[in-house]
């Protein structure tokens, strides 16, 4: 079983930065690709980034592009979220997930793609 724990949540002002981390447990081994959701209070579940397993793919949300930079060191089982300029419209639960195994290239922007979630960490942006 693969477990996925978020990490570096907080409260931050607008405009400031915040890097999130998930560590990655378990059958980790097969190649696969990684993402961010996140969810806003009384609204749907939206995907924010994703990267393949080899690092070399990359796809976001228009609404993060160019703030946001999604990263993975697979030494470590770890994908990273780096936030900056952060909005207040930014503020919700983050959640990391996994695919089963994939091609070396693969990404996925839908929430179905994915196997394992983590159970999310808070980012609150104040104005």
């Amino acid at each position: 079983q693969v477990q996925l724990v978020e990490s570096g949540g907080g409260l931050v002002q607008a405009g400031g930065s915040l890097r999130l981390s998930c560590a990655a447990s378990g059958h980790t081994y097969s190649n696969y690709a990684m993402g961010w959701f996140r969810q806003a209070p009384g609204k749907e579940r939206e995907f924010v980034a994703t990267i393949s397993y080899r690092g070399d793919t990359t796809a976001y949300a228009d609404s993060v592009k160019g703030r946001f930079t999604i990263s993975r060191d697979n030494a470590k089982n770890t994908v990273y979220l780096q936030m900056n300029s952060l909005k207040p419209e930014d503020t919700a639960v983050y959640y990391c997930a996994r695919t089963g195994p994939v091609t070396w290239s693969y990404t996925a922007q839908s929430a179905p793609r994915y196997d394992y979630w983590g159970q999310g960490t808070q980012v609150t942006v104040s104005s």
